[in-house]
């Protein structure tokens, strides 16, 4: 038994927010700035009262139309988030409410931007083992939430959105290898230093980044993930038709293509209108170069994620 992906869908809401509109909000920034230190243009917000379920929802919805399924024939669902609507229940239940899907196993992943990819490689775990045929795997974000709108290093940098797909049992291998890690140690470089107790926020509850420190750890563990799956695959770089590292900063997409000895042009690239949207940064890129057809059927693509934890993973698949 194996596993592959028939479906593929993704949200983003509102209108594009350009690195200007920003600069007029009050924050003090300009394109110049944004667009030469992360290749940011763009990003999404969402509305006041809109949640990660309702990005979800709508990026599930169309990639149960693309895989041609109803919501009734999901038997898993899993939802890779870092800002739940609520500390319980599950997005993935209320999402699963939301779908009118009753009886499927669902619940949350939490490993911030590696998010989707540890989803992933669950949902093929699952299915391999026979217990679950079809599943939904969505990364979803409202990062705007957990921002300090008054620090221009890490508030320019993050986007709202959701992007999902529909992973089925089949008879010939999709997902070729995955690997999945995490370093506990290296969580201070990257989190959300607080805590809601007693009806109070404790701690911190803006997201805080050490720029360098981050820069340096997600390309040597983006580089070592890709050899790891490309060895469990017995296969090389030059097989990847397509490689999609998390859309974090251009900086970093282009130091892991260097590392890997892959041009920029087998790099799928949107950190530019979508800015970092952690889990859902790679599904929304993968369904726009399914959409616009540079990645076809039969095509080798490589996913990987890194994020706050610190955790880093890998899946190399046949489209």
């Amino acid at each position: 038994m194996f596993s592959r992906i028939t479906g593929i869908g993704s949200f983003l809401p509102g209108a594009a927010v350009s690195n200007g509109d920003l600069a007029d909000r009050g924050i003090e920034t300009s394109d110049e700035w944004i667009v030469s230190r992360t290749g940011i243009r763009f990003r999404h917000l969402a509305a006041s009262g809109e949640t990660a379920s309702d990005l979800a929802l709508a990026a599930s919805r169309r990639a149960l139309a693309a895989a041609g399924l109803e919501a009734s024939d999901l038997d898993l669902i899993i939802v890779a988030t870092s800002t739940p609507d609520f500390i319980f229940p599950s997005t993935a239940c209320l999402l699963q409410g939301k779908l009118g899907n009753q009886g499927a196993t669902a619940f949350d992943v939490q490993a911030v931007c590696s998010g989707f990819v540890y989803g992933l490689t669950i949902a093929d775990k699952f299915i391999r083992s026979g217990s679950h045929r079809r599943a939904l795997v969505v990364g979803a974000e409202v990062f705007s939430r957990i921002l300090d709108w008054k620090d221009r290093g890490t508030c320019v940098l993050f986007g709202d959105g959701a992007g999902a797909v529909v992973v089925e049992a089949a008879e010939q291998p999709g997902i070729l290898a995955s690997a999945i890690h995490a370093d506990g140690t290296y969580n201070p470089i990257l989190c959300v230093p607080g805590t809601v107790a007693g009806g109070a926020v404790i701690g911190d509850p803006f997201l805080r980044m050490d720029g360098q420190a981050v820069f340096k750890f997600a390309v040597r563990v983006l580089g070592e993930v890709a050899q790891e799956v490309l060895d469990q695959a017995r296969l090389t770089t030059s097989d990847v038709d397509w490689l999609i590292p998390h859309q974090a900063n251009i900086r970093i997409l282009q130091a892991t293509a260097k590392r890997l000895s892959m041009d920029m042009d087998r790099v799928i690239t949107t950190v530019d209108r979508h800015g970092n949207t952690s889990a859902a940064s790679i599904p929304l890129a993968l369904d726009l170069a399914v959409r616009d057809g540079r990645i076809q059927r039969g095509a080798h693509v490589l996913l990987e994620g890194v994020g706050g934890g610190f955790t880093w993973g890998g899946v190399l698949l046949r489209y």
